[in-house]
């Protein structure tokens, strides 16, 4: 009889966290599963109940009966916990992931602790821990969590490093070209992209404020936005060769990416489309529009697709390309249990479609 494996969910007070816990909760192959889920803090603070902190779970497979604890390294050994989510923030991901690692816990990390590799392009976290002995051990561990990037290294990952959700929209749309050597990378590669509020996380700041965001559309982190060096290192790119913008929609969740290419040679609309499809074959939560046809951000929310469109110039060589996604799941949540799904050998798409 097969063991059924046990997981924990860090941080699940969070949007983030809270998906994590309806599609855990509603994950076919963790029937009969031990679900752990744990605060943002360590032993001191006191348990509650998951339908208290996420009412929208009450009635989802027994989500009543779940408490929300302190984190305890011990208990959790005890438990035997394999994987463990950490919808948490950087800083404590920083901390938590090596501790994970001295008991042989797999980590699924949702922040962007882990994701680069290029100390450059860390810089921007300011890490307190950065260069030390455990930070540099870790980070060689680390593999970037893109299943139709990297699936197999995820399969046996002791850590994967979720991607960032903005990264998430414009490496699934422009790694076909790149890796083809499409594109015009010194011709310079525009990405302009939208995200609704819940990307900025739950706790309320001044930009997130309904006054200032309701009936709005705004720039935000021009030149600086954390997930840039994910798309320079994923996409093989020096930064003179990209620019990418942050817009913040009025709007609760989605992800809609606008990319300008200049192709280096003269191709058909034919040709681009095979060349996605065929790249994307075995990527379940790709989906690839006819020609002619674009997504849009309400066709993506609530699922864990990226959905990827584009228009080819009548000249051949300008390439538009739109990317749509939910950032709290194939962005953040949903991601995870696909990259939980490889390491378990679990079917890639099992538990989200």
């Amino acid at each position: 009889m097969k063991i059924q494996p046990q997981i924990g969910v860090a941080g699940v007070t969070g949007y983030a966290g809270a998906e994590l816990a309806r599609l855990l909760l509603h994950h076919p192959g963790l029937k009969g599963a031990g679900l752990h889920f744990f605060g943002r803090e360590t032993a001191t603070a006191e348990s509650a109940r998951l339908i208290d902190l996420h009412p929208q779970l009450a009635n989802n497979n027994g989500a009543g009966d779940f408490r929300v604890n302190p984190l305890d390294w011990d208990t959790m050994q005890k438990s035997g916990i394999e994987v463990l989510f950490l919808a948490t923030p950087h800083e404590q991901s920083r901390t938590w992931a090596p501790e994970a690692a001295k008991r042989s816990i797999r980590v699924i990390d949702l922040s962007g602790a882990w994701r680069l590799n290029e100390a450059a392009n860390r810089a921007i976290y300011k890490f307190e821990d950065e260069g030390s002995a455990v930070a540099v051990k870790t980070q060689l561990q680390a593999i970037y969590g893109l299943p139709e990037l990297h699936r197999d290294a995820i399969a046996d990952a002791e850590l994967v490093a979720n991607p960032g959700c903005y990264a998430t929209s414009i490496i699934l749309a422009l790694a076909p070209l790149t890796e083809a050597g499409l594109a015009d990378v010194d011709h310079g590669i525009v990405c302009d992209s939208k995200s609704g509020v819940s990307g900025a996380g739950k706790a309320p700041t001044s930009k997130t404020h309904f006054m200032y965001a309701a009936d709005n559309l705004s720039a935000y982190a021009v030149f600086e936005h954390r997930h840039t060096g994910e798309l320079l290192e994923q996409l093989h790119l020096q930064p003179e060769q990209l620019i990418f913008t942050p817009h913040l929609l009025p709007i609760p969740r989605g992800i809609l990416s606008t990319i300008y290419v200049t192709l280096n040679k003269k191709s058909t609309a034919q040709t681009v489309e095979a060349l996605y499809r065929k790249f994307y074959a075995a990527s379940p939560m790709v989906r690839i529009y006819e020609t002619g046809r674009l997504p849009q951000i309400q066709y993506s929310v609530h699922t864990n697709y990226c959905d990827i469109g584009f228009a080819l110039a009548a000249d051949g060589k300008r390439l538009i390309l739109v990317s749509c996604l939910d950032n709290l799941l194939k962005g953040a949540s949903g991601q995870a249990v696909q990259n939980m799904n490889l390491m378990l050998g679990f079917p890639e798409q099992e538990g989200l479609v």
